[in-house]
């Protein structure tokens, strides 16, 4: 998502039966659990079975009424005040707080985009990170989400180093949980990003496709269980892409530190394009939550 520069296409394709998701109101809700850094666990390290991860270590539910700030920080503008002017991507947003952009209703995070003039974009949108609040080095994260369409739409959930260890990006990384072009509503990617300095950086990932329909039907639980030396990605518990440190050598694999996360919907760019004339406004992504497990 973070300084993209180039258009993705993803390396593995799978076409996989999908598991079917139960209805927000079939669900037991869980309790928000204290904001908290992640406890150390070593069995967290192993690569372990998707079953194993069943110890709830930080989750936002999005059952209060309005965005729990003790875990989320808004960032806003067009990223022209951290030298990152169109975020990187030449998007056409501008990310605000503002309850018409960003809100907690009906259980639900809403994050949504908007086709009006802000602070001098034609979009306005919503970005929020947990860093310093919701940060892993390890452990399953889901997400349980249903995303926005539309030529370009720009939905992500993904993961930047709380620390930048190795230096700026992408040398320390970047996981894309989960990042969706619009104009393919049937189709999520999983990414990582790392390597040298741009133009020179370099990226690898897969893609899920929806046997039928689109992933703004309904909400799906997008997933990576991030171990030492490993991360894998998941969509409704369907494995569709994995990597290790082989996977990117020579480079070094800099994803065995703490990430934090990133949920946002951004409009137009180099990755996808801009919006055209059958894009639809407005445009949401719902999450309904947000869980981090590690094994008992």
């Amino acid at each position: 998502m973070q300084n993209k520069f180039l258009s993705i296409s993803s390396t593995l394709v799978v076409a996989a039966v999908l598991m079917s998701c139960a209805s927000k109101s079939t669900l037991a809700p869980l309790p928000d659990l204290p904001t908290a850094g992640a406890p150390k666990n070593p069995r967290a390290e192993l690569i372990l079975d998707p079953s194993e991860y069943t110890e709830l270590i930080w989750s936002d539910e999005f059952n209060t009424s309005t965005l729990d700030r003790n875990k989320w920080t808004p960032q806003l503008g067009n990223g022209c005040d951290i030298n990152l002017c169109g975020w990187g991507n030449n998007e056409k947003q501008s990310y605000t707080d503002n309850e018409k952009n960003l809100k907690v209703s009906g259980g639900n995070l809403v994050i949504t985009a908007l086709q009006e003039p802000t602070a001098g974009m034609a979009y306005s949108s919503a970005r929020i990170r947990s860093k310093n609040k919701g940060d892993w080095e390890y452990g399953k994260i889901d997400i349980r989400a249903r995303l926005p369409k539309g030529q370009g739409i720009w939905p992500a959930i993904w993961m930047l180093p709380t620390d930048e260890v190795f230096g700026t990006w992408p040398k320390s990384g970047e996981i894309d949980i989960m990042e969706l072009r619009g104009q393919i509503p049937n189709t999520v990617l999983g990414t990582v990003h790392y390597g040298p300095d741009w133009p020179n950086n370099k990226y690898k990932g897969g893609e899920y496709i929806k046997p039928s329909g689109d992933f703004s039907d309904d909400f799906h639980v997008f997933s990576v269980i991030k171990s030492k030396d490993r991360i894998r990605w998941y969509v409704d518990g369907n494995l569709f892409y994995s990597i290790s440190p082989m996977d990117i050598a020579p480079e070094n694999y800099p994803f065995n530190k703490y990430f934090h996360m990133i949920l946002n919907v951004a409009v137009g760019g180099n990755f996808l394009g801009d919006p055209n004339s059958t894009t639809v406004f407005p445009q949401q992504m719902l999450i309904d939550y947000v869980r981090v497990y590690h094994p008992k």
